[in-house]
């Protein structure tokens, strides 16, 4: 089984070599459309990145001056999976339109970039720059030193980002992982990957991993800010302005979720995982407190999930909201002051944990609850913790020493499960 991580890291890039950053992202963002463009031409969608490179390789490549070849392939990868994503949409009777490439990224594979220990080498429209990593002590307790930085992780590649006025590298790394006969047994059904959404974690699961919705909150006031400030001005240019702030500001949390949602679903692959269960959306707004925002985001990343899992063989699904704040994951016993804000303490058992922790493993075992046959059946064996199974039943079967939390977590210990 393969381990995959994604580590963001800071590039310290000067002006020089900002400019050829920026060349390089707006040229990747045309082949990418261009190749998306010609795929939308025939009575079919082509979506085989075979054909695509046939058919577009020499004029993208001569349309760009000599492009590196290896970006222009990457570009196609993009633009193929991209149209898959359209046709599989409508293939399920869900409106999807042609993609379109705005966001400012590149990605990277070891043909066009070369990772050294502190810095980088990048290949560009006019050859290539080298740049520093913004990197923390290797001793600290980060993703840098846990993934980065260990012997046992490989580096497959990388996309870089232009956000928030810092140029980020996203570098993919992997290792392989045994598993033994026991868990192999143990999740030969596949088990179930509860995710709790909120507001001060967009996105928290079974298995303890949380995508904290700071920066998200950071951004929506920012632009909000900005918004106000063009309200006041009236003028033409002024509209025109948040207009394009609008712009922006989907763009940015788009790319957001997006990298949200590739994490969740490798969460799922990565612990066996044929489920991954969400509470229904509906009326969350009332039952969080959430802003209209931040249900956007909710169904954005419920969409991007849905249509990225279906790729590997993950079904998602919605699973009643009902006290899934309320009821203790360990005892079942369900109580209004069970909660206390992030906290949540059962008034029976007394078992204490974070409390969007404890919903999301609700929502999971309300999966389990629904779909249990009692007898196989195919039906998924139990919800994914991050040290163990959960059954439900209650019953509890520890993981492997491979256990552990995903990039972005905070590391929790639960006892127990």
């Amino acid at each position: 089984m393969e381990v995959r991580r994604t580590v963001p890291v800071v590039l310290d890039v000067d002006s020089d070599d900002a400019v050829l950053l920026e060349d390089t992202v707006d040229t990747f963002l045309w082949c990418a459309q261009y190749v998306v463009d010609h795929a939308f031409e025939g009575e079919y969608v082509t979506t085989s990145k075979t054909t695509l490179d046939e058919e577009t390789y020499d004029d993208v490549r001569e349309a760009t001056d000599g492009f590196n070849g290896g970006l222009v392939q990457a570009a196609r990868n993009k633009a193929a999976e991209a149209c898959k994503s359209v046709v599989a949409r409508w293939k399920n009777g869900k409106k999807a339109s042609k993609p379109r490439f705005t966001s400012p990224h590149v990605v990277y594979d070891h043909r066009t970039a070369t990772f050294h220990d502190d810095y980088v080498s990048l290949a560009t429209t006019d050859g290539r720059i080298e740049a520093d990593c913004v990197l923390p002590n290797e001793d600290s307790d980060t993703p840098h030193s846990k993934y980065l930085f260990s012997d046992e992780y490989e580096t497959t590649g990388a996309e870089l980002h232009y956000h928030g006025g810092d140029w980020m590298l996203y570098i993919h790394c992997k290792k392989d992982v045994e598993t033994d006969t026991s868990e192999q047994a143990a999740t030969e059904n596949g088990t179930v990957l509860g995710v709790d959404l909120g507001v001060n974690n967009l996105a928290v699961t079974s298995t303890g991993t949380f995508w904290t919705g700071e920066e998200f909150d950071h951004w929506r006031r920012e632009y909000e800010k900005r918004r106000g400030d063009l309200q006041q001005c009236g003028t033409r240019w002024a509209h025109e302005t948040i207009q394009s702030v609008g712009r922006k500001e989907e763009g940015r949390f788009k790319l957001m979720l997006h990298r949200i949602s590739n994490e969740l679903v490798a969460e799922a692959r990565e612990n066996g995982c044929r489920v991954i269960a969400f509470e229904d959306l509906t009326d969350i707004r009332e039952r969080t407190g959430a802003s209209w925002g931040h249900k956007w985001a909710f169904e954005r990343l419920y969409e991007y999930v849905e249509y990225k899992a279906e790729e590997y063989g993950i079904v998602v699904e919605e699973v009643a909201p009902e006290n899934t704040s309320r009821r203790c994951s360990h005892c079942g016993f369900t109580h209004p002051n069970n909660r206390d804000g992030e906290h949540f303490r059962c008034q029976k058992c007394g078992y204490e944990n974070d409390a969007d922790y404890n919903a999301a493993k609700n929502i999971g075992l309300r999966y389990l609850r629904r779909n249990q046959t009692g007898s196989g059946g195919g039906a998924p064996l139990g919800v994914r913790l991050n040290s163990g199974t959960l059954n439900v039943n209650g019953g509890y079967s520890p993981a492997s020493s491979e256990a552990r939390t995903g990039v972005h977590a905070e590391s929790h210990r639960f006892s127990g499960g």
